[in-house]
């Protein structure tokens, strides 16, 4: 779609946009690639949604903002807290135990925010199907619509993020689209609900599931071994440096570190 604006493309959510520099003899064309944006806005509302982002987080292609979106997406949604085969060694019963708590999870928790302003006819619409009287009424009186983290005020002609798990009488500055644990922005706009709070995959998971420390995948056998609020696989116990197994044996949890007590003892001595 062209316009006296520049050109929009979205394919898988990328965003290209072309510009026009007519400042010289022969116009040439300014190129920006974003490897992700909003899917469904005009190029007007998706610029303005991008803006209202750090500058350093935009993903734009090439750049230290797109490298950060993939990795945090590697961080936030790690292929082995929702797909068995991304696992190693699950057994027949907790690869079903995983697929029900992830169909549970898809079906009720995980969800994908969308954008629009505040005041667009489209939240009116949604709003509007919430009252159960559809005769006409006075009209209504203008509102006022606040951030639900910051809950300072929702410009009318910026763009909003709505999750429709929340409802959408909440609504959030694109930058305050968050995790209520880690604070980081929510690749994506992929979310999880609960507890009336914005999560991201991995502390969903984390608020539900032990993970493991040796392999950061989450535990769904009965058996595992926890110490000092970390968990592992019984076969993860293991000491960090010689790899034997720690189950009923003395060990020392070095920081992230577990070792067994001649390791640990090996290395205070350097």
């Amino acid at each position: 779609m062209k316009g006296s604006d520049g050109a929009r493309v979205y394919k898988r959510n990328r965003m290209i946009i072309t510009n026009p520099i007519t400042s010289r003899k022969d116009p040439t064309f300014l190129t920006v690639t974003y490897e992700w944006a909003p899917p469904g806005l005009n190029q007007k509302l998706a610029m303005r949604y991008m803006e209202l982002i750090p500058k350093k987080l935009q993903p734009v292609a090439g750049t230290e903002g797109a490298h950060y979106r993939r990795l945090q997406l590697l961080k936030q949604l790690p292929a082995y807290d929702y797909d068995p085969q991304y696992c190693k060694g699950l057994s027949e019963g907790e690869k079903s135990v995983m697929e029900a708590f992830v169909k549970e999870y898809k079906e009720n928790v995980m969800g994908v925010a969308e954008v629009a302003l505040p005041c667009s006819a489209k939240q009116d619409e949604k709003e509007a199907n919430t009252t159960a009287n559809n005769t006409a009424e006075e009209p209504a009186e203008k509102k006022d619509y606040l951030c639900d983290l910051c809950q300072n005020l929702m410009p009318a002609d910026a763009p909003a993020v709505y999750a429709d798990r929340a409802g959408y009488k909440r609504q959030w500055h694109p930058a305050c689209f968050v995790c209520c644990q880690c604070r980081e922005p929510l690749v994506n706009l992929i979310y999880f609900w609960k507890g009336n709070r914005l999560w991201c995959g991995r502390h969903y998971c984390d608020s539900e599931r032990p993970r493991c420390n040796g392999c950061d995948e989450m535990i769904f056998s009965e058996r595992f071994q926890q110490y000092e609020g970390k968990s592992w696989h019984v076969e993860h116990f293991t000491c960090t440096s010689c790899e034997q197994s720690l189950i009923d044996k003395p060990f020392v949890l070095d920081g992230a570190l577990l070792l067994c007590t001649t390791c640990s003892s090996n290395r205070a001595a350097y």
